[in-house]
């Protein structure tokens, strides 16, 4: 096992250090989004097939204060990133204006996409989607028609 998983890893490391870093730097162009994130899949079966070809020399890092102390901080950091709440004031701006584009009237979304309401209408129709008013949020047009708001968004931006 030894043969392939550490080599798993470390492959698997050089695909999430480079998009990682690129995604960082807010360059999200090509597939760099997707495959950081399904790849990350392979890094963990690496890491947990690297861990359990190398077991004993895995636990014997739980007697050295050093690698207790890391092995810790990276835990707690997770729990932080994980369970703490984004701050009322801050927040993620994306997730906030996604939130506000979804509340939006239709209209007011055509407008942001450089459209009229009337054709944006047509093309949800075209889609099967039903919009009794260009009044309407995104959202209850979504409801409505029993899809998602990201997939209404999706079209009204195509």
């Amino acid at each position: 096992m030894k043969s392939w998983a550490t080599p798993l890893a470390i492959g698997s490391f050089i695909i999430l250090a480079v998009t990682g870093i690129l995604m960082f730097f807010k360059i999200e162009g090509g597939y760099i989004k997707p495959v950081h994130e399904w790849l990350s899949w392979l890094m963990v079966a690496g890491v947990v097939l690297h861990t359990v070809a190398n077991w004993k020399i895995f636990v014997g890092y739980f007697s050295k204060i050093p690698a207790v102390s890391i092995i810790s901080g990276g835990l707690v950091v997770t729990a932080l990133a994980v369970f703490m709440p984004a701050s009322q004031e801050g927040g993620n701006p994306k997730a906030k204006m996604m939130k506000a584009i979804q509340s939006a009237r239709l209209e007011t979304v055509a407008e942001l996409a450089g459209k009229e309401s009337g054709d944006v209408v047509t093309a949800l129709a075209e889609k099967g989607i039903a919009v009794d008013d260009p009044g309407m949020s995104v959202r209850e047009i979504a409801k409505k028609n029993d899809r998602e708001a990201m997939e209404v968004l999706g079209l009204v931006f195509r």
